[in-house]
């Protein structure tokens, strides 16, 4: 097989695999993102690897410069590319996305031991912390609407039996203004 139709078995592949996986994400057809550990955690990253022409019988081009990763020193970033390059190198000649991902994912500990977070990403997740509260009373005020007063209550216990349905005929006027009018038409 022609290093083509091994990128098209892979791509295949990696799309039944990761299907749903909102971790995963492929950028374009040769190239593919995956989310190492959950959002808000800070020892999460983001592996980034393309193929190349001849891909798998040469490496793939593994990047870490996603901006999810600003927060991540660069030694750490080299750190963890030197050990996905040694997997590489394990498996070249063979498809190898999968592993390098599913290898990052079992590591993400050993990679991330090293890391403390650069100043700026600080300021970044209080921002996120303070939006993430105001979002929450809100669906809590949207629960508080649908919940009638005792007022409300009584006006719709009196409009119906009690078990919940409304007695027989209870539009009965608005079906007789209705045929009235649209009788009367017929009429002339």
């Amino acid at each position: 097989m022609g290093a083509n139709e091994d990128q098209e078995m892979e791509l295949e592949a990696l799309r039944s695999i990761y299907e749903g996986d909102e971790s995963f994400r492929e950028l374009s057809p040769v190239s593919f993102q995956y989310r190492i550990g959950e959002n808000g955690d800070p020892k999460a990253f983001l592996i980034e690897i393309s193929w190349t022409e001849t891909y798998p019988q040469t490496p793939p081009i593994i990047s870490m410069n996603a901006f999810f990763n600003n927060t991540i020193s660069s030694d750490v970033k080299q750190s963890i590319l030197a050990k996905l390059q040694e997997a590489v190198e394990v498996h070249l000649g063979t498809a190898m996305t999968y592993t390098l991902f599913e290898y990052a994912k079992d590591n993400k500990e050993l990679f991330m031991e090293n890391h403390h977070p650069v100043h700026s990403a600080t300021s970044i997740s209080n921002i996120i912390s303070v939006e993430t509260p105001n979002t929450a009373p809100s669906s809590k005020k949207k629960d508080k609407k649908e919940q009638l007063s005792k007022a409300q209550k009584r006006k719709l216990a009196d409009k119906t039996d009690h078990k919940g349905e409304l007695p027989r005929g209870w539009n009965w006027v608005d079906v007789v203004k209705h045929l009235s009018k649209t009788g009367s038409k017929d009429d002339e």
